[in-house]
């Protein structure tokens, strides 16, 4: 049977699809009208075709923002198709497109072109997730004609639906939701990190690497691939932990700060040069920068979680003066204690108990001397305290209760007793429980202490890392860490009043009598 006239101008209409432009344009020149009509569907049709922004560009007749940086977002979209990017990481500031351009028109158009795959994303929550696919999905009901694929009737929720006579589709789902008999060929997580206190919560942080690894890693197909998508907020948070524990080159990183800051930017920029000066000019960036302070400034927008100092202390305070473990054998101290700040109470950051044990000298030098903290319920920092008091022969245990009363105390004294009985503690008296009411702010109670750092007057025998980040990016308005509040209580507890700029209640010297 002799091939009809229609499927004659389809297979004409596929030879010209697949020729150069040059060749395009000069058939299209001798065509006749009716044949111009098609061969300008098919070239729209081809320019859907080459990246998110194109599609963008033209269902929308060009109303949709364009960008230099969103041209590396469509690239990445781009990479990840055609299977030369495995792993993406992009970062960027607020409100510079990246999500409407890599988790909307990036998953439009790429279930347009690959109607048979399939599209994931998940957010920090599963409300902003079924936002993107709602978004995805109504476009698609809306430009479904001009895009050439349509919904499956029986599968248009916003957070899954599937392409009518495909097997491609989306399903969507917030961090920590289950995806369990769910595939994709392109994973997208936007956004997984809600806030600055989700940021600061170590709960929060493992609950996001403890999903990626068991839950969105599992569900990708074998030729799939990955792209992360964030605001940065802390240098443990999902793309840092990432970042830590890939191994090299795996990941393909595009990290736009607003304001370039090095010569080597990835965009050519100028050091100081905006990342979109059409809409943010230096002036914008500057009022921001101002408005938000240093840590947010340097977190979310110039993607550099981890500022280089906090507003209260200074990390050459910390290591200039530092004292190692065998000069510090060398030394006779006055009085040791260890410091409880537990967690709870009205702090979005309290999700670890504090235990931090310091000493001081008879020179009035004090001494951080351990950082056992950790997140644990009452008995485990009851006994995690008690120990380390009997390790460090602590004269006392400094507990904040603010929130607990005289449930601190009653915490300590079960958990000695519970060593007691155990044989742990060796005979020793349990040291004095002295608890301790935060009636100040915690800058007015960080402060003197953050003073006689910069004094000298504080040393650190060896290194607590995670204890030391607390106190070096911790800036006043910040709801202080359970870490850096043991410390502060510690430090407190020892020093002499007379070298603290705030009022402090007149140390009791008969607290030591009886004791060793």
């Amino acid at each position: 049977m002799a091939p009809s006239s229609s499927d004659r101008v389809r297979e004409l209409l596929a030879v010209y699809r697949g020729q150069p432009a040059g060749v395009r344009r000069a058939l299209a020149g001798r065509a006749t009208p009716r044949m111009r009509a098609l061969l300008a569907e098919v070239e729209r049709s081809i320019a859907m075709d080459a990246s998110p922004g194109a599609l963008a560009a033209i269902v929308t007749d060009r109303r949709e923002m364009q960008a230099r940086h969103l041209n590396m977002v469509d690239q990445a979209w781009i990479d990840m198709a055609e299977g030369r990017a495995e792993r993406v990481m992009l970062s960027m500031p607020p409100r510079h497109g990246k999500s409407r351009r890599a988790s909307r028109w990036g998953p439009l158009w790429y279930l347009r072109k690959y109607p048979d795959r399939r599209v994931m994303i998940a957010s920090y929550s599963a409300d902003l997730a079924d936002e993107h696919g709602r978004w995805i999905r109504d476009a698609i009901d809306t430009w479904g004609d001009l895009l050439g694929i349509q919904l499956n009737r029986g599968s248009k929720a916003a957070n899954r639906f599937d392409i009518a006579g495909h097997e491609g589709g989306l399903v969507a789902a917030g961090i920590g939701g289950g995806l369990t008999g769910k595939g994709a060929t392109i994973a997208i997580v936007d956004d997984p990190v809600k806030d600055m206190a989700d940021a600061d919560s170590p709960t929060m942080r493992k609950r996001a690497w403890d999903w990626w690894q068991s839950v969105l890693q599992t569900r990708l197909e074998p030729d799939g691939a990955i792209c992360v998508i964030q605001t940065r907020w802390h240098e443990d948070d999902l793309s840092g932990r990432i970042i830590a524990e890939a191994e090299a080159n795996e990941w393909k990183i595009i990290d736009l700060p607003a304001i370039a800051d090095n010569p080597d930017d990835i965009l050519g920029r100028a050091v100081g040069e905006p990342l979109w000066p059409e809409r943010f000019d230096a002036t914008h960036h500057a009022k921001t920068r101002k408005r938000v302070g240093e840590r947010v400034w340097a977190a979310l927008y110039q993607q550099q979680p981890r500022p280089p100092e906090g507003g209260v202390w200074s990390r050459s305070w910390i290591d200039d003066n530092r004292t190692s473990v065998i000069a510090f054998g060398g030394l006779d101290m006055a009085r040791i204690v260890v410091a409880v700040d537990p967690a709870g109470g009205d702090s979005t950051v309290s999700d670890e108990t504090g235990i931090v044990g310091a000493a001081r000298g008879y020179d009035g030098h004090l001494y951080v001397l351990d950082d056992r903290s950790g997140s644990m319920g009452a008995n485990a920092w009851g006994r995690t305290a008690c120990r380390l008091a009997l390790d460090l022969k602590a004269d006392a245990i400094v507990v904040e209760s603010n929130y607990g009363g005289d449930m601190a105390r009653q915490i300590v004294r079960q958990a000695w007793e519970q060593l007691q009985r155990e044989g742990v503690t060796r005979g020793l008296l349990m040291p004095m429980v002295l608890e301790v009411t935060a009636k100040v702010g915690k800058r007015l109670r960080a402060e003197p202490i953050a003073q006689l750092y910069e004094q000298g007057l504080i040393h650190h025998i060896g290194h607590f890392p995670k204890l030391e980040d607390q106190m070096v990016t911790w800036v006043a308005g910040m709801d202080s860490p359970d870490r850096m509040d043991a410390g502060v209580h510690a430090l407190t507890e020892l020093a002499d009043p007379d070298q603290l700029d705030t009022g402090v209640t007149t140390l009791n010297d008969k607290r030591l009598d009886g004791r060793r």
